[in-house]
């Protein structure tokens, strides 16, 4: 596999507390020194982030490699935001290292609503349609000089190749749980499945916790830590982890995505689903391994009705 990515070591993340948080403002943004600082509920895995006050957030990345992609938000989220019909977290002022934290940080507003669950979403198909007009609309932001994959953003929008090792590995462990004969015939297809060349805007994370919701509608998209330039693939893997089967044809329609394209963007969502499969054998049907396996089964019933259709 040569020229492929190496992913390299498992970042070392570090522990950030609220204390430190509030001295890293009161000496850097004394303007908001005031303000209580305490732990977001669910504050993602790449960053720590914090409430500042009611209205703001601090989002503080928990490992030299996540601190990558803080420079690129400052640079692109003003440029991008404007260009998209739904809001997202435009950063407000930039922090340095200090009180022992090592790396750049941002404050950030806060966007109100409620991570995306499928039992929390209105209308399956309008969530599915307005999803992907919002991602229609940041493939057309014109993509000259924006970030190509890289390790800030764990080489998304690059090869699949990138992640043959872990999807191999997960096979082999998850043999005699899975049907690994046909995930690997779907891995394989993914693989194969020939990318065009043509770069545009991806965000690279388009999963539960990005999607917002308000009164069950498609509020506001965050955490554009794994954004880029390249192929958008990636971006496809949330037909299989949240859509219904229903809002994922539409969602693929409003998209006019193309068989290797769909393929590819099969692939983004199998690979992450047996490495979670494989990391949760023999936990309760209630936990991340019941999900997992949930996904599972979606990708495999989508990926067998295309062949029986195509047959």
């Amino acid at each position: 596999m040569s020229g492929t990515p190496d992913l390299g070591p498992v970042p070392q993340r570090i522990v950030v507390d609220a204390e430190q948080v509030r001295r890293l403002v009161a000496d850097q943004f004394p303007q908001w020194a005031d303000l209580p600082v305490w732990p977001v509920a669910e504050g993602g895995w790449d960053n720590w982030t914090f409430h500042l006050g009611s209205r703001r957030s601090v989002r503080l990345p928990c490992a030299s490699e996540y601190a990558l992609a803080v420079a690129k938000e400052h640079r692109w989220l003003p440029e991008l935001a404007p260009r998209l019909p739904l809001p997202i977290p435009v950063p407000l002022a930039k922090g340095e290292p200090g009180r022992g934290y090592p790396y750049s940080w941002s404050i950030y507003p806060w966007l109100d609503g409620e991570p995306a669950r499928a039992d929390r979403i209105a209308d399956p198909v309008r969530f599915a349609v307005g999803l992907a007009e919002f991602l229609a609309a940041l493939r057309d932001v014109d993509p000259t000089d924006g970030p190509r994959p890289g390790l800030h953003n764990w080489f998304r929008g690059g090869t699949l190749r990138t992640y043959d090792g872990r999807a191999q590995y997960a096979l082999t462990a998850l043999d005699g749980h899975v049907d690994v004969e046909l995930a690997g015939e779907i891995w394989k297809s993914a693989l194969d499945a020939r990318w065009d060349g043509v770069p545009s805007w991806f965000h690279g994370d388009v999963a539960e916790g990005n999607l917002l919701l308000n009164d069950g509608e498609l509020a506001a998209v965050i955490d554009f830590g794994t954004c880029g330039v390249g192929d958008p693939a990636c971006d496809l893997a949330v037909a299989w982890t949240l859509l219904t089967a229903d809002g994922r044809q539409a969602f693929r329609e409003r998209l006019s995505v193309d068989d290797a394209t769909w393929a590819r963007g099969r692939g983004w969502a199998l690979w992450k689903t047996l490495v979670t499969c494989s990391h949760t054998l023999g936990e309760a049907d209630e936990s991340a391994a019941g999900n997992a396996r949930r996904v599972l089964g979606e990708i495999f019933s989508e990926y067998a009705a295309g062949a029986v259709a195509t047959s």
